[in-house]
């Protein structure tokens, strides 16, 4: 498997970049959400605040998952400059073709990854 052809190998990186692309465009559009929330009683109910709280809360959740997935994403794309792709990076045996075509960003292997 790791034997991937060239233009597989473009394809994949294609599908991180665009991936990557994806997350950072949702990263700028969110970025109202992640702002800090102004408690002002003046101007929101109470129920109001804790709303704005708790999007607020979630917002940087995503965005903590996010910097996850792009340092995934990352990992990934380094993998294939340097001949890596498609091998585990604990044991080194060959990662499965169905498992990195539903995420190509996985790092191991299915024996690694629930051992």
């Amino acid at each position: 498997m790791p034997a991937l052809k060239a233009a597989d190998l473009k394809k994949v990186k294609k599908q991180l970049l665009d991936a990557r692309a994806e997350i950072e465009h949702l990263e700028q559009i969110t970025e109202d959400d992640r702002k800090p929330v102004e408690l002002d009683q003046q101007t929101q109910g109470r129920l109001s605040r804790m709303d704005a709280l708790q999007v607020h809360e979630m917002a940087l959740e995503q965005e903590r998952r996010r910097e996850i997935e792009i340092q995934r994403i990352d990992a990934a794309l380094k993998r294939i400059d340097e001949g890596e792709y498609g091998y585990c990076v604990a044991c080194g045996e060959d990662i499965e073709e169905k498992r990195l075509a539903g995420d190509p960003a996985v790092p191991l292997c299915v024996d690694c990854a629930s051992g």
